[in-house]
Formats: C-alpha cells, sequence, structure tokens
C-alpha cells in the first residue's frame, strides 16, 4: 500500500494519458493481489475465473458486478477493523453494503478533496444543500446519499439545508440565506433528481423569481427512480439557467461502490473525466472491449478501495468513451458520456433512501 499513498499525494490531473497508464496499471494489479490474499470470498471468485493473477493489461483485470455488493458482505480486513458501512438500496429491498476502514475512509476524503478543488478552489464557500437535515442518530440512513452529503460539506460553511422533514422548500430559509450570501460567490449541493423536482419544480410552478447567478452547482446520482421526468443534462441547465440563474453547473459521476473517487463533468466537452485515481473501460454484452464511440456497460477502476475489493468493477451504466475527434479541452485524459441504466438493470443508486 506505500506505492498507493504516495500516489495519493499528487493531483488529480497531474498526469497524461501515457504516464498515468503504467503507473496506474501497476496499482490495480498490486490491489487486486492485496484482495487476493485478504479476501478468501474474492479469492474463491478469482480462481474460478482466472486461475492465476498473471493479467498483461487493464482490459484484463478481473471484476466484479455491482449486484454482488448486494448479495454478499465482502471485505478485506477483519470486522473489528471496520469504522462504516456505506449502503445503496434498490427497489428490492438488497443493500450494497461497502465496509471501510480508517484508512479507505481517510483517502476517499483526501482524494475527493483533490477532484473538487479544481472546481470550487480552496475556499469553503456558503452551501446550500438541496436536501433535508439528517438526523445522525439514525444511522440506518447513512446510505450512499448521506455519505455524498457529509463528503461534499467539507467545501462549504454556513451549512444550510433547504428542505424541511417533509421534503418541501423552507422559503424562510432559503430568504434567509440569499439575504446573507446571494451577493458572493456560494455552493450548492444536491442529487439530480432532488435539484429537479424540489427546486426547479417546486420554484417554476409557484412561478418565484429567484436570483442565484452567483452560485456554483455541484449535482450528481441520475434520476434512477424518476425517470419518468428525466431530461437531458443541456436541457437540465438551460431550465435552471432561465429560472433561476445558475450559470455554474457542474455534474459528476460516481458510484457507492467506489465512493470518494468521482468523475466531474469537462465544461468545454460536456463528458465527464477521469481523474489519475480512477479510470473507465466500456464493454459489449459478452464483455469485450468497446471501441471509443460505441456504447456498452461501463467498466470503473478506482486505487481507493483497499478494505473491500471494489477497485475494479462492472456496473449497470451503459456509457461510452469519447474518441478524440469530440474532445475539445486540452486534458488529456479519457472524456466518457453515460446514457443511463442497462434495461435489465434494478433500479438503484446512490440518492435512493
Amino acid at each position: 500500500m506505500e506505492k498507493i499513498n504516495k500516489y495519493l499525494e499528487l493531483s488529480a490531473f497531474s498526469l497524461n494519458k501515457e504516464k498515468k497508464s503504467k503507473v496506474f496499471f501497476d496499482l490495480i494489479k498490486s490491489l487486486t493481489r492485496h484482495h487476493y490474499n485478504n479476501s478468501a470470498e474474492y479469492k474463491k471468485i478469482l480462481d474460478v475465473m482466472l486461475g492465476n493473477l498473471n493479467f498483461k493489461s487493464l482490459n484484463e483485470v478481473p471484476f466484479l458486478p455491482t449486484l454482488l455488493f448486494k448479495n454478499s458482505h465482502i471485505k478485506s480486513v477483519n470486522t473489528d477493523k471496520v469504522i462504516k458501512t456505506l449502503t445503496s438500496s434498490g427497489t428490492s429491498g438488497n443493500s450494497s453494503k461497502i465496509f471501510l476502514d480508517k484508512i479507505n475512509a481517510n483517502n476517499q476524503t483526501k482524494v475527493l478533496n483533490k477532484i473538487i478543488s479544481t472546481t470550487l478552489g480552496k475556499e469553503r464557500l456558503p452551501m446550500l444543500i438541496i436536501d433535508e437535515k439528517p438526523n445522525l442518530e439514525d444511522r440506518s440512513k447513512f446510505n450512499a446519499r448521506r455519505a455524498a452529503i457529509q463528503g461534499f460539506s467539507i467545501f462549504g460553511k454556513h451549512h444550510t439545508y433547504l428542505l424541511n422533514q417533509n421534503g418541501k422548500i423552507d422559503y424562510s430559509i432559503l430568504n434567509n440565506f440569499l439575504q446573507n450570501y446571494a451577493n458572493k460567490k456560494f455552493f450548492m449541493f444536491g442529487f439530480t433528481s432532488y435539484v429537479f423536482q424540489n427546486l426547479y419544480e417546486k420554484i417554476n410552478n409557484k412561478k418565484l423569481k429567484y436570483n442565484f447567478e452567483n452560485a456554483i452547482l455541484i449535482h450528481g446520482g441520475g434520476w434512477k427512480k424518476m425517470e419518468n421526468k428525466r431530461i437531458s443534462n443541456f436541457l437540465f441547465k438551460k431550465k435552471l439557467f432561465e429560472k433561476l440563474k445558475i450559470k455554474n453547473i457542474i455534474n459528476y459521476y460516481g458510484l457507492v461502490e467506489q465512493t470518494g473517487s468521482i468523475f466531474i463533468e469537462c465544461e468545454k466537452c460536456e463528458s465527464f473525466i477521469s481523474s489519475i485515481f480512477s479510470e473507465i473501460l466500456i464493454r459489449d454484452k459478452n464483455f469485450n472491449i468497446q471501441k471509443p464511440g460505441e456504447r456498452g456497460l461501463v467498466q470503473l477502476f478506482s486505487i481507493l478501495p483497499t478494505s473491500y475489493p471494489g477497485h475494479s468493477i462492472i456496473t449497470e451504466d451503459i456509457g461510452e468513451i469519447l474518441p478524440k475527434n469530440k474532445i475539445k479541452c486540452n486534458l488529456d485524459t479519457t472524456h466518457f458520456l453515460i446514457h443511463g441504466r442497462s434495461k435489465h438493470s434494478e433500479v438503484r443508486g446512490c440518492s435512493d433512501v
């Protein structure tokens, strides 16, 4: 783990693709060996899948389906080392369970800080959270949604929750917040569906006027159980600008199975980008590698999962890697799009309660 600790000191986008490639693969390979040696269940799976660990490229690294984390409490540390368990619920009632030890949890915070500070800067900003104030005593609600709010809260100050316990806007809180901070840069955070339903629609339906032009809005989590209201990223931004004057809107992509190593949106390319801490591949239904521009299942890599074998996972999301001629910025990293969920997937996500 010493090599990983050293690598975690680098800035989020400090290596180009060529420099990142070999180092990243070596770290993923060492993580695979680490989990193989420390998780009997993971060892059993790999012994059946591979028979050995002699893979020679990222394409050959074995992956676990996200569904496995619902059906198995798989981890690579002793139970007494676990300090936090993240959950993500689905419609079936099953929950993914992600077991974090202190090292893993601290590294998640460190990497999230490195990635988000490239967008927000290092100054903590007044923060408006499009959600309800959590009941911290109810540990059953410490799911990926709560974990995300807690994680992003380190970038804010004067934390203000917009919604009351009934999920409705508390307009006295909103008016007070804007009175104090609307004339300076401030930070808004929420899940995509929550922002649209509980901020935009509520204010739009009441025909109220608010000006959020100094806000930086970061949102993620997609639409999940609100597929009937799904709109494009372009239209989402257009509606929020026209009604609320929010100009700076940044989407992010991430799963509870790899909390911390999120993918933020490149404003110029309108795509997600990988930091040096994570990577993505696209596979077809037979798990063959797709070329840039071809759609398929998203495989995610992260160097953060050390207490559980979530460093290489196959998701239920459909995506595509952008070909070079579609990339408009100068950042030499993987750019990709997410096109929603596989038709055969279970509905679930980090914004599920």
